[in-house]
């Protein structure tokens, strides 16, 4: 019997470096330093004097850097007739967004779970109504909403921005969990029911502890949605609870006096501060979680 010798690939060995694959990098390079422009000017402009700025050079290093107007805009700058910065917008961003994006995953986790595995008549359905909400315009259903806190006592509230934000959170969250939800075996929640599990022991002991990646991904989305909100912040939040985004607007819209570019660059980079903190810190694990629930939907 003939012997088959088994042999390595043949032909010539891929090149590391190509000209398309340089191509690609030359592309990058430039796209990054496009987008990465605004930024640097931004940065540049706050660390500048006023004098300095009326020079023109808006491309220019700063030739006395400091971080004055990075001071005045957090605890200086005016935001209409009070003058106390930026930071009473920021902590009331940080009581907005953080019980806003747990109670947002909690029902979006437990709406994903029980229509992937405890299917009842009619949840196709339910489930199709919740992806119709999440192609509404805000704009269509503020009107009846403003009606609906007004009625209730939440409008102009902590509690009332919270339940905008939860409700307008709900459909793509309740997607995101329920396309992972469905990629999992179905085995596991099988073995788990023939050893007599019920609704919440699966949901807390097995679905949870495997849905980590999915999380950061709904923890990314909906930070940066709600950190960066200003509509509905400025209509629901009420005067004592405006975002940080509303101040910043204030801030830099405001027109008495001598209008100061570089506490208006310095408080937009502090504004946008958290999200691009987010993005750097777990870029990776967002993409890792959007994979793991794209083979099966």
């Amino acid at each position: 019997m003939e012997q088959i010798q088994l042999t390595g690939p043949q032909g010539p060995k891929p090149k590391k470096t190509t000209v398309s694959r340089f191509g690609v990098y030359a592309f990058l390079f430039s796209a990054a330093i496009f987008f990465c422009i605004p930024l640097y000017v931004m940065l540049v402009t706050s660390m500048k004097g006023m004098p300095e700025i009326r020079l023109g050079e808006l491309f220019a290093l700063p030739g006395d850097p400091n971080f004055s107007a990075w001071v005045k805009a957090w605890s200086e700058a005016c935001t209409g007739v009070e003058c106390n910065g930026i930071q009473a917008g920021f902590w009331n961003s940080v009581k907005i967004t953080i019980p806003s994006v747990a109670i947002s995953i909690i029902l979006g986790s437990l709406n994903g779970y029980a229509l992937s595995f405890w299917r009842f008549k009619g949840s196709n359905l339910l489930f199709g109504i919740l992806l119709f909400g999440a192609f509404v315009p805000f704009q269509v259903v503020i009107f009846p909403l403003i009606i609906f806190l007004r009625e209730t006592g939440l409008y102009g509230s902590l509690a009332g921005i919270i339940l905008i934000h939860t409700i307008f959170g709900m459909p793509i969250m309740t997607l995101l969990f329920r396309n992972y939800f469905s990629s999992l075996p179905d085995e596991l929640f099988k073995a788990a029911r023939v050893d007599g599990a019920n609704f919440w022991q699966i949901f807390l002991q097995i679905m949870m502890p495997l849905s980590i990646p999915v999380t950061v991904v709904a923890v990314i989305l909906q930070t940066t949605g709600i950190w960066n909100d200003f509509l509905l912040g400025l209509i629901f939040a009420g005067r004592e609870n405006l975002p940080m985004t509303v101040q910043l607007n204030n801030i830099v819209a405001t027109t008495f006096g001598i209008r100061e570019y570089n506490v208006n660059m310095a408080a937009t980079i502090l504004t946008a501060l958290v999200p691009l903190a987010i993005y750097l810190l777990s870029g990776k694990y967002f993409v890792r979680g959007i994979a793991a629930g794209a083979v099966k939907g």
